[in-house]
């Protein structure tokens, strides 16, 4: 999964791009509203961590403003302003969650988590299409083959899947969700990762179309 993180501060940037990384998310970081206004709607990211007091634009305004061109995705605002009144304005103008500074990293993941299940549907902490279960909380799959805990990458490929059962991801779209700008993409690193799942999992839990992807079934 790719995250967007708009922070201007660099040490807290620094260490929630890090904290993201080990939890198997890929991670773009700007550090100004109008850079993360300008690549908002680029359609590569799940979810934003949005800073408020930022250079060259607020992040209450790059927020009001993505609302209004009609962004969809989750947007947890992350910010030191804790009166009551700057909570309410963060949630009215479209903020999915609301996290104060200094926070627990376990607990913005967690929120993390929830927000995306969200967004895709998913009521339930445990991704499942009847093959295949994922816990987004532990990285474990299990199968009626086997149980396994993945590798960050892996885990980033199953999960995108596991997001869209029944539909066909490109190798384009699985590389967005596993490698975040700065990041050179491996040859066949797909392939590679995929191989690995269903050498842990069984080799029906991921399917490929020829010519077009792979997919995971949808639920029966």
């Amino acid at each position: 999964m790719r995250i967007l993180l708009v922070e201007d501060d660099p040490m807290i940037g620094e260490a929630v791009s890090l904290a993201l990384r080990d939890a198997a998310y890929a991670v773009d970081w700007v550090r100004d509203g109008v850079t993360a206004q300008q690549v908002m709607g680029d359609h590569e990211h799940q979810a934003i961590l949005l800073d408020l007091g930022l250079p060259r634009r607020d992040g209450l305004e790059v927020l009001r403003r993505a609302r209004r061109d009609g962004l969809a995705l989750p947007v947890i605002v992350i910010t030191a302003r804790d009166g009551v009144e700057d909570r309410i304005q963060g949630l009215d103008l479209g903020a999915d969650d609301y996290v104060l500074k200094p926070f627990d990293m376990k607990e913005l993941l967690a929120r993390l988590r929830a927000v995306v299940r969200r967004q895709g549907g998913h009521s339930a902490p445990v991704l499942d299409n009847g093959i295949v279960t994922l816990d987004p909380a532990t990285r474990v799959a299990t199968s009626a083959d086997a149980q396994a805990t993945l590798g960050a990458r892996e885990f980033a490929l199953l999960h995108a899947l596991l997001l869209r059962p029944g539909r066909i991801l490109a190798r384009s779209e699985l590389e967005g969700h596993i490698y975040g700008w700065n990041e050179e993409v491996e040859s066949n690193a797909v392939d590679f990762l995929i191989h690995g799942i269903r050498r842990k999992l069984g080799s029906t839990v991921i399917r490929n179309v020829r010519g077009a992807g792979w997919m995971v079934d949808a639920p029966r």
